[in-house]
């Protein structure tokens, strides 16, 4: 396993990606839009997705801003079987709370869970992100 990327919402997608590129030096590394979902997913970092940890900017294309705290969205964790991994998670008293399958609107295998404090952790069946 191994930290994929660390998801944030935004009100305002090309400020963001301005700021993490222009400021913060980071790479725009892809952007997909998801019309029947009526959202973009960007994704920013320093190094290669295959290699290190990244930001995932969510833009809700119908929302214009969050408040702090929740605008977080879930931490992301590349597994190599995601059915073996939640079987595990479960055998060890972890809730699952979304079931291994394709995301909406799209084909990346993903789960969720649910940490103690309630905080999601994405699980992302290798290969996709």
């Amino acid at each position: 396993m191994r930290l994929l990327h660390t998801m944030i919402r935004v009100g305002d997608l090309d400020s963001s990606i301005a700021f993490y590129t222009g400021v913060l030096g980071m790479q725009l590394l892809r952007r997909n839009d998801y019309p029947e979902g009526r959202f973009t997913l960007a994704f920013v970092g320093y190094g290669d997705e295959s290699d290190s940890a990244v930001i995932e900017l969510t833009h809700n294309w119908d929302i214009d801003s969050y408040e702090i705290g929740n605008g977080f969205g879930h931490v992301a964790i590349g597994v190599e079987n995601i059915y073996q991994v939640c079987d595990a998670i479960r055998v060890q008293g972890g809730a699952v709370t979304r079931e291994p399958g394709p995301m909406k609107h799209g084909t990346t295998v993903i789960a969720f869970v649910k940490d103690p404090d309630g905080y999601a952790i994405e699980l992302v069946e290798s290969g996709r992100s």
